[in-house]
C-alpha cells in the first residue's frame, strides 16, 4: 500500500509499506483479523516481512493448526518456547483475540480489559527537508486538534529544528524521537533539548540499550522514553530499576502480542511509569488493535493512532477511522469494531497462502487480482 507522504526516520525513508494480514477462521465460521507490523527491511527491528512470513508457515501457524484455545492468553504460553520473533507471534495473537471477542459480541477493548470510550490521539511527523515544511506540519497537525506532536529527530536535525517550532507553537505538547540515533558522546547536546520543554526524548541511544540510556537519563532532566529496547516486562522491570526511563511507549508487535502489552501496561502502573500506545504505520486492522489496547487505564498519554487517511489514500477497513478533535471514539462493535473493506483489501493483495484444518498450505500468487476466500 502506497503511503499518501513519504515519512522519513533517522534511518529510511517509507514510500509504501508491504503488509502481511491473517485471518483466523473459527470453527464456527468467525473470522479474526490482524497485521504483522513487520518492515520490508531490518531496520527498526530485525524482523522483517520475509522472516515473518517463514517463522508462520513452517513453525508458529502449524504448531496453531488443530489447537483448541479457549482463551487468547494461551496463544502466548503456546509459544512461549520460542526466542523473540515476536511480530509474527503477535500477529497470530491478534487474530485470536478478534475472534475471541467477536464470539461473545464484546469489542476488542471490552475484551481486553479496557476502560476507556475514548482515546486521544497524537501525531507523528517525519523528517522534513526544510523547517518552513515542518513547521507547515505542524501547524496543520496544531490545527486538526491532535493531542500531541512528535517529531523525527536526528543529528544536524535536531536543536534549531526543535527552537523553531517551538517559537511558533510554545504550548503545544510536543515530543521527539530519535529513533536510536544519538551516543552519550552526544550528551552535550541531548543537554540543550532541555530548554524547549518537551514531554520526552524516544529511544535517543541505542536500540539494544538500557545501561547508557540510565546515564543519559541522569544528565538531562527531559523525560526518556524507551521503545526499541523493550521487547519484554522483563525488559521493563530492568530499564525502570536502573533508571534508564521515565516513560515507555508499548507497541503490541514489538513485544508479542495483545496478552504481552497488558502484562508490560500492569509493570509500569505498579511502578508509576505513564504509558502510550506507538505506531507502525499500521492499515486500519492494526490501528483498530492499538485502539483497543489504549483503552488500558495507564495509557495516559496521547498515541500515535491518527486517522487512516493521515497516511492512507484508502485504508482496509470501513468506515476508516477517524478522529474528532484529537479524539477517537472507541467502536462499540464486536471485535477490532470495523468492517474489512473486502474489495479493496482483495485489490491490494498480492499473494495469499490458506491452512485448511489439516495444516497444508495451499500458496497462490494472485497476480489477476482474483481474490480467493477460504470455505
Amino acid at each position: 500500500m502506497d503511503l499518501k507522504h513519504p515519512f522519513q526516520t533517522s534511518f529510511s525513508t517509507q514510500v509504501d509499506r508491504e503488509i502481511l494480514i491473517l485471518e483466523a477462521h473459527g470453527a464456527d465460521g468467525t473470522i479474526g483479523y490482524s497485521e504483522s507490523v513487520a518492515g520490508r527491511d531490518p531496520f527498526y527491528s530485525e524482523e522483517t516481512v520475509s522472516t515473518t512470513a517463514v517463522m508462520l508457515k513452517e513453525l508458529l501457524v502449524p504448531m496453531l493448526i488443530g489447537t483448541t484455545i479457549d482463551h487468547p492468553d494461551e496463544v502466548s504460553q503456546l509459544f512461549a518456547p520460542i526466542r523473540r520473533n515476536n511480530m509474527a507471534i503477535s500477529a497470530i495473537e491478534g487474530a485470536m483475540w478478534d475472534m475471541y471477542a467477536k464470539q461473545r459480541g464484546a469489542s476488542l477493548s471490552i475484551a481486553f480489559g479496557g476502560t476507556k470510550s475514548q482515546v486521544q490521539v497524537g501525531v507523528s511527523i517525519g523528517l522534513q527537508p526544510t523547517d518552513a515544511a515542518l513547521l507547515e506540519k505542524v501547524s496543520a497537525a496544531v490545527d486538526a486538534g491532535f493531542k500531541r506532536i512528535k517529531m523525527k529527530v536526528k543529528p544536524g536535525r535536531d536543536v534549531d529544528m526543535i527552537r523553531a517550532v517551538r517559537r511558533e507553537f510554545p504550548d503545544v505538547l510536543l515530543m521527539v524521537d530519535a529513533n536510536s540515533a544519538y551516543t552519550l558522546d552526544d550528551i552535550p547536546l541531548l543537554q540543550r533539548f532541555d530548554e524547549f520543554n518537551l514531554m520526552m526524548i524516544e529511544q535517543p541511544l541505542a536500540h539494544d540499550d538500557i545501561i547508557d540510556h540510565a546515564v543519559l537519563q541522569k544528565a538531562i532532566s527531559t523525560p526518556v522514553c524507551l521503545d526499541e529496547s523493550i521487547h519484554s516486562s522483563a525488559d521493563a522491570r530492568k530499564a525502570i530499576a536502573l533508571g534508564a526511563c521515565q516513560i515507555i511507549n508499548i507497541k503490541t508487535g514489538r513485544v508479542g502480542g495483545l496478552t504481552a502489552a497488558k502484562k508490560l501496561h500492569d509493570l509500569c502502573a505498579e511502578h508509576g511509569i505513564p504509558v502510550w500506545c506507538g505506531g507502525m504505520l499500521e492499515t486500519g486492522i492494526g490501528r483498530a488493535h492499538n485502539i483497543a489496547m489504549s483503552t488500558l487505564p495507564n495509557f495516559v498519554l496521547p498515541g500515535d493512532t491518527a486517522p487512516s487517511a493521515n497516511y492512507w489514500h484508502e485504508d482496509i477497513v470501513t468506515p476508516e477511522i477517524t478522529m474528532n478533535r484529537g479524539v477517537i471514539d472507541v467502536p462499540t462493535a464486536p471485535g477490532i469494531g470495523y468492517d474489512i473493506n473486502q474489495e479493496a483489501l482483495d485489490r491490494f493483495t498480492q499473494s495469499m497462502e490458506i491452512w485448511p484444518a489439516n495444516g497444508a498450505a495451499y500458496p497462490s500468487t494472485l497476480s489477476d487480482k482474483e481474490p480467493l476466500h477460504v470455505s
